[in-house]
């Protein structure tokens, strides 16, 4: 994994706050990927492990928290999103209970609750 640095991971996230603010301000592929790759990276490196698989396709997948490791196959712990759904969690604008109770977030496994280590970044 390549290191990611608040700093960066704050400047991209902060470039599709329109977006997050209003859906209709939809940002370059670019900036979205870069803020959706930078920030679910930035959890892996705050909580490090390999016990839940983050994915937010097409942009990323990452393992994080500790405890048994996935190493082959499908894990066990799995956590999936869409892009919008996953910075509007990392950033604290969205709550994991109502992100589950709408539909929003799939998670499966009985480690694959990330209410704990979110907000990533939250909002200014």
């Amino acid at each position: 994994m390549a290191k990611t640095d608040p700093a960066r991971t704050r400047a991209a996230m902060d470039a599709v706050t329109g977006w997050l603010d209003d859906e209709a301000a939809t940002p370059p592929r670019a900036e979205l990927a870069a803020a959706v790759r930078l920030s679910a990276r930035y959890l892996a490196l705050l909580h490090p492990g390999g016990a839940v698989e983050l994915r937010v396709p097409p942009f990323v997948a990452v393992q994080c928290l500790e405890g048994l490791d996935h190493r082959r196959g499908t894990p066990p712990n799995v956590v999936e999103t869409d892009p919008r759904t996953w910075l509007l969690l990392a950033t604290g604008r969205l709550a994991w209970t109502d992100a589950l109770a709408a539909g929003r977030v799939v998670a499966s496994g009985a480690r694959a609750d990330l209410s704990a280590v979110l907000p990533v970044l939250p909002t200014r």
